[in-house]
This record gives C-alpha cells, structure tokens and sequence, in this order.
C-alpha cells in the first residue's frame, strides 16, 4: 500500500494539536515553537502533495479509499484535483504566518492562575482549525466532508470568543461579552447552515444509495440515476444555504464582520482567508458536480446576490472607522467577486475565481496582519486614532500600503489576475453583470485609498509619535506575503496550469462551453 499522503497531510497538524495542548502550564514557549514546526512541517507535506500531483493526469490524484460505516454506505475516501491541491497549499502556507503573527496574541494576563494554558489552547486551536480545513479539501465522499465542515465550527468558536481582540479591553468594560456575541453568531449562522446540509446530505443518499462523489457522478454520467428535477434542485439549496453561509454571501454575511472585529488579527486571518474558503470550494465540488441542473436553475438568483456582496460590501467598507471591520466588509464584496465567477459558467470566470481564493487569501493575509501589528502597538481599532504613521514607521506604512493595493487588485499584484478573469468571464456570458460588477473595482480604490491615507499620512498624532516600526518576527510574518503577492502577480502561470484542467472538468459536469466570441465580419 502506498504511503497515506492525504492522510498524513491532515493528521500532522490534527496530532500536533493535541501534543500542544498538552505542554506543561510554563512551558508556553515550548507549545509556541511545537506549534509552529508542526505547521512548518505540514506545509512541507502539502509541498510534497503539490510536487506530486500531475495537472494533466486524472481528475482526483492520490487516491485513498478504506471502507468506513459500511452499513451507511460512508467511506473514508480522499482525493485531490488542482483546485483542491491550490487551496491545501494555502492553508498550509498561512498557518505558519498566523501562528508567528499571533506569538503574543494569547500570552496571559498578569492576574491569570499560572494553571490556566491560554497559549496552549490558542495554538493547538489553530492546528486543529487547520487539519479539518484540509480534509475538506480532500474529501470526496460527502458524509466524510461533511462532518469536518461542521467539526471545525467548534475550535474557531473557541478562538473567538476565547482569545478576542485585546486592543479595547482595557477601556471598554463590555469587551468579553462583545466576543462572546461574536462567537455565538458565528456558531449559530453555521449551525443552522449546517443542519439544513445534514438533511440534502441524508435526502442524496436516499437518491444515491452512497456518499461517494466520483460513483455519484459516474452514475449520472452513464444514466443510471435520474434525479427528478424537483428532487435535484431541493438538494441544491440544502448543500448551497451552507456554503452561502460559510462564504459567506449576501445577505447571510452578518456574522463575518463581528467575528473579525472582535478576534485577533490572526485569528480574523484564519476566518477569511482560510475557513471561508471552504464554503466557495464546495460550491465548485459539490453545487456544481453532484448537481448540474440545479446549479444552472439557480444561477441567475446567485448573480444577483453576488453582485449585492459586491456592492454592498464595498459600500459598507467605504463607510467604516474600524480598521479591522473595514476589512471584513472588503472581504463579503470580494467573495462576491469569487461567487461570481463560479456561477457565470465560464472556463475563464471560473479559474478566475479560483485563483481569486488564493490571492485573496494572501492579501488579505498581509493587510490584516499589518493592520494586527499597527493596532497592537497603538491598542486602537478605530480609523480616526492615527494619522502620520509613514513618518514614524516607514516599512509599517509601506507594507500595509502594499497590502491595500493588492486588496484593490492593483495590476502587477496578484489579485489583479484573479479579477480581470473572472470578469472577462462574466462580460463573455452575462455583459450587463460584468458592467454592474466593475463598480466594486472603483469602490475598491476608494476605501483602501482613503483607509491609507487616514491612518498613515498627513500630521503625526501625538499617540503615534513613539510607534516602532516592524520588529524582525513581524518582517519575516509579511515579506514573504508582499514577495508572493508580487512573485504571482508578474507571473501566475504556474497557478494557472494547476487549476485550468480542473475548471475544465467542472465545466463537463455541468455541460457548459465557453461563448463563441462575436467578432464582425470585415467590410
């Protein structure tokens, strides 16, 4: 039997997790180093799985299938296509710069009881957020992704509620009950997100007789099941009112901005530019593969609630004076944008969007990141409390300010290649949603533009006279985002030659072709 890759990528961080959470009470440091080899090594293990993997071959790669609830009809089955391979390389990737980013983020307070492990839990939290995340991206039976989609509502409920933002606790007396709010509206969203999958994941296998997606699909392709289209669309809904959620979409996207205003930076990190992405993921695996009709029945209602996250979300952020808010906004118009892509249909909206998970997830990454360490040091969320940043911390200002052009898709940064697909994508098929979708570019350029100007030029206020510039753990945190946001911008045909022949499969699965162009003939 060949070695458990797939397996072995996951359960890394899952049996790190645990050994973290076990360190002595004074022994925080040592959990914080455990924690930190564990993701190096995992990334190392995703490394390996994208080294393997081969863009021409079959569509799922490194295959592992054990039987599992035999009398259910559930099955451990693993395996990856290039969409798969892209994301786990994300989430491997990040995971080091958020355990790095937050080494002090859960230090504890001088009245906390030495018995208390808050650093141990903090970390080991964040392994095991990342080994359920993984396994979602490699399973292809459903019941299996299933239960780890829903599994890791739980350490993430911990992280926010638990380890919030420190950055008001000492003025504002309602700071805990402020996370606690945060973590239950983001349990409660999911979870009903969630039951309402359980019962279309229970209503496909009354259909299907079995959980697997590749039986599933090889039994659709040759005829031998025929779902009634009343069936096929109820089931739709129930697996696409989860993703919506997790994505998340308009208008299901209230609880983002309060679970990344409350947590960390890290930790809002983890939210956006990892866990979410498990919700566009599946739409591409699940919505679109188990159910070609239904998708294609539902996409006009999608289009237009993608481009109200555009819109909304954008001018939402405009408005903002809370940094950490502003960019949760930023982020619903952007999985807007990914959303988008995926629905309109197209090889080129669809790889669009999926070079768009990552990128976003990048940049998102290094502005967040840089906002973390600017309010740690100032211990103020609030716009309106800076001014004159670059004069005191150049390379601070510098990189934040790189991070908001990549956030606007500013050409040469990697989010620029990810939009312009996926709205060539939507002028291809759907013209007028491709005019009404570039407003969010415009809105874009405006509230990154005015967040930067706000807290980074014009008078130095006398609260960020003294503000150190980043420190050498911060530097190695973001250099290595604005090198990749640059690296893949410059050039994505890398990114582009893993995911293009995976969009293509999906793009059979649901029987859609590219538009022929129109082209005039010449007089």
């Amino acid at each position: 039997m060949s070695f458990p890759l797939l397996t072995a990528t996951a359960a890394l961080p899952a049996v790190g997790a645990i050994v973290t959470a076990a360190v002595p009470a004074a022994r925080r440091t040592a959990a914080k180093w455990l924690a930190l080899l564990v993701s190096l090594a995992t990334l190392a293990l995703a490394v390996t799985v994208l080294v393997r993997f081969d863009p021409d071959g079959d569509r799922y790669q490194l295959t592992e299938s054990r039987a599992w609830i035999a009398d259910f009809g559930v099955r451990y089955e693993l395996g990856v296509d290039g969409i798969g391979v892209a994301l786990i390389g994300l989430t491997a990737l990040l995971i080091p710069f958020i355990i790095l980013a937050g080494w002090h983020d859960a230090d504890p307070l001088e009245t906390t009881s030495s018995r208390w492990r808050p650093t141990q839990g903090f970390f080991a939290l964040i392994l095991a957020v990342e080994a359920m995340v993984i396994i979602s991206f490699e399973a292809t039976d459903v019941f299996l992704f299933y239960i780890f989609f829903e599994a890791m509502l739980i350490p993430m409920y911990f992280l926010i509620g638990g380890f919030g933002d420190r950055a008001h606790a000492g003025s504002d007396e309602n700071a805990s009950a402020q996370r606690s709010y945060a973590a239950v509206k983001f349990l409660l969203y999911n979870l009903v997100g969630g039951l309402i999958m359980l019962a279309a994941v229970i209503g496909l296998y009354v259909v299907a007789g079995n959980f697997s997606l590749q039986e599933i699909a090889e039994a659709r392709a040759n005829g031998t099941l025929d779902m009634a289209t009343n069936t096929e669309r109820l089931l739709f809904l129930g697996f696409f009112f989860a993703f919506a959620v997790k994505a998340p979409l308009w208008p299901l996207h209230t609880w983002l901005p309060n679970a990344m205003g409350e947590a960390t930076a890290p930790v809002a990190v983890l939210i956006t530019a990892v866990v979410d992405k498990v919700g566009t993921f599946a739409m591409l695996r699940f919505c679109l593969g188990l159910f070609p009709e239904a998708s294609k029945w539902a996409t006009p209602v999608i289009l237009v609630l993608a481009l109200i996250s555009i819109i909304y979300g954008a001018l939402l952020a405009v408005g903002q004076r809370d940094i950490k808010r502003l960019v949760a906004y930023a982020s619903i118009s952007h999985f807007g944008f990914i959303i988008l892509g995926i629905f309109v249909m197209t090889s080129q909206g669809q790889s669009g969007a999926t070079l768009y998970m990552v990128n976003h997830g990048i940049s998102t990454a290094a502005l967040m990141l840089v906002a973390g360490f600017l309010i740690s040091r100032r211990g103020s969320r609030l716009i309106a409390d800076y001014g004159g940043v670059q004069k005191v911390a150049p390379v601070l200002a510098g990189t934040f300010l790189i991070g908001g052009l990549a956030t606007l898709s500013l050409p040469g940064l990697a989010p620029f290649v990810s939009e312009f697909l996926v709205l060539v994508g939507a002028f291809a098929r759907y013209p007028v949603v491709g005019i009404i979708a570039t407003v969010g570019i415009v809105l874009a350029a405006l509230y990154t533009l005015v967040l930067y100007q706000r807290t980074m030029t014009g008078p130095v206020k006398p609260e960020v006279s003294a503000m150190p510039d980043l420190r050498v753990r911060e530097l190695v945190v973001v250099a290595p985002l604005i090198a990749l946001l640059i690296g893949l911008g410059v050039y994505p045909k890398p990114l582009t030659e893993l995911v293009n022949p995976a969009v293509e499969h999906t793009m059979s699965d649901v029987q859609k072709k590219d538009p022929e162009p129109e082209v005039e003939a010449a007089k």
